[in-house]
């Protein structure tokens, strides 16, 4: 199940919540009247990464996280590269299952952005 991570917040950003479990990272961001600025929901942590975002400003996107080199002398920042096609059905299932406690308009807000995002794709 997905749970708050303490995080801080960076200058000149929008104020964010970030969420986490074994499957999934979804940080949202938010609008200075409080209102959901945009997502990133990132899924099959530690096997093949993906992050679906979407912002008020630019819509959706899809990517792939390239964590950077393997060797462990170096440490590189992971970057998002774009992707291809975008397994909605289960990620919309799986988020469903795995969203249930979170803050009920922030799930309702995710949940709608994925559906009408699978919606549009069929």
């Amino acid at each position: 199940m997905l749970r708050e991570l303490a995080t801080s917040q960076p200058t000149g950003e929008p104020r964010r919540r970030w969420f986490a479990d074994d499957d999934f990272d979804l940080i949202v961001w938010f609008d200075e009247r409080s209102g959901v600025w945009g997502f990133e929901l990132c899924y099959d942590r530690g096997r093949a990464e993906h992050a679906l975002t979407w912002t008020a400003e630019a819509g959706y996107s899809h990517s792939r996280v390239d964590g950077g080199e393997p060797d462990p002398t170096t440490n590189r920042t992971p970057i998002l590269l774009p992707d291809g096609p975008v397994p909605l059905d289960d990620i919309v299932s799986r988020f469903d299952a795995h969203s249930a406690d979170l803050d009920a308009p922030i799930r309702a807000f995710v949940l709608d952005k994925l559906r009408r995002y699978r919606a549009s794709r069929a």
